[in-house]
């Protein structure tokens, strides 16, 4: 049993749709930690409601990212986690931290990498003119958005489509790809 940490910064509907999926024995993992950098991330009550221990470690407490990542570091040493899943986490992680977890850290991103990596990415599909959007889970590594690709979703761009409407229609897609993902790397560090 894969043991599994899961970061947030937000809600955590991301992150809920992981702790679902780890519900089922035969998935392999176990929700070990969700560690937000922010006290106040709405996902961490949650958890916490679902019996997953919790920690905040607030970025803004630290003059540098050596000095969260650090903080983070004590923190996991604690839990032990075999994989890491960064579930609307909005902080990056410096070239360091990300070998530290090399090939056993995810991420879900909004868009179809290699298209639109960083922010902004439903109204950058739709500035672009593009017929349809999406999400990709993929390996973290020290390049921003830019591991090796584990699986995406794609949905069609509707006309008249607001970033927000075409946010949500991804978002659908996001909570089933996400857990298929992780199961799929599960079973390769089996």
């Amino acid at each position: 049993m894969k043991r599994v940490a899961i970061f947030i910064s937000g809600g955590g509907s991301n992150m809920l749709s992981l702790l679902d999926a780890m519900e089922d024995p035969s998935f392999g993992a176990q929700p070990v930690l969700v560690l937000a950098n922010s006290a106040k991330a709405g996902g961490l009550a949650k958890a916490a409601a679902r019996g997953v221990p919790t920690a905040a470690v607030d970025h803004r407490d630290y003059s540098d990212r050596a000095g969260f990542e650090a903080e983070i570091s004590k923190v996991l040493d604690a839990y032990k986690p075999d994989v890491i899943c960064l579930a609307g986490f909005m902080r990056v992680l410096t070239p360091e931290f990300t070998a530290q977890w090399e090939n056993r850290m995810l991420n879900i991103h909004p868009s179809l990498l290699p298209k639109y990596k960083g922010l902004h990415t439903h109204q950058r599909a739709l500035d672009a003119g593009d017929t349809e959007g999406g999400c990709s889970v993929h390996l973290v590594t020290a390049a921003l958005d830019d591991g090796p690709i584990l699986g995406q979703a794609s949905v069609p761009i509707l006309d008249g489509d607001t970033a927000s409407d075409l946010a949500a229609r991804v978002l659908v897609e996001e909570h089933k790809l996400y857990p298929a993902a992780l199961r799929k790397l599960i079973g390769e560090l089996e």
